[in-house]
């Protein structure tokens, strides 16, 4: 699967901002979300603490310790650590989820906005139509009024 295969494609709505309209800060979020928020992390973290514990039990077997051996009390910190600082990069990634909804939110209220326009002036134009086409059937009563015979012609002779 290419890279772009497992992104969000948002960026590709004309009401979000991207690329070069983003903030450091908004890039970095964005970066995060589609890195953390994916298989080949999940895969990788497990392939991570699945070294560090086979890494740490040989050494311990060995030698008189590995430099983490069981119960890997230095691990353990570890992800102590990451479990802090993943809720705020959670919270980071949900706030530039949101105003990429908002941007869209926006953009639609708009288009909203220009569509009821557009149907105001599309109606306007119906309702000029209708006072045309009401007239022109005023003055079609008055002309057959005057003159009951218009519009009737004579039946067409046979040529002989």
């Amino acid at each position: 699967m290419s890279k772009k295969g497992w992104q969000t494609h948002w960026h590709k709505h004309p009401g979000v901002r991207s690329g070069d309209q983003l903030t450091l800060g908004e890039r970095a979020a964005d970066g995060m979300r589609n890195a953390m928020g994916s298989w080949p992390f999940v895969f990788g973290f497990f392939a991570v603490m699945i070294g560090w514990v086979v890494v740490n039990t040989v050494f311990a077997i060995g030698g008189p310790h590995g430099f983490d051996p069981y119960p890997y009390i230095l691990l353990n910190l570890f992800l102590s650590m990451m479990a802090g600082v993943q809720a705020a990069a959670l919270l980071i990634a949900a706030k530039r989820s949101d105003a990429i909804a908002s941007e869209i939110a926006i953009h639609t209220e708009h288009n909203t906005d220009d569509i009821k326009d557009l149907l105001a002036r599309n109606l306007a134009l119906i309702q000029e139509v209708k006072r045309n086409t009401d007239l022109l059937d005023e003055i079609h009563r008055h002309v057959t009024a005057q003159t009951p015979l218009s519009g009737e012609f004579p039946p067409k002779q046979a040529d002989d």
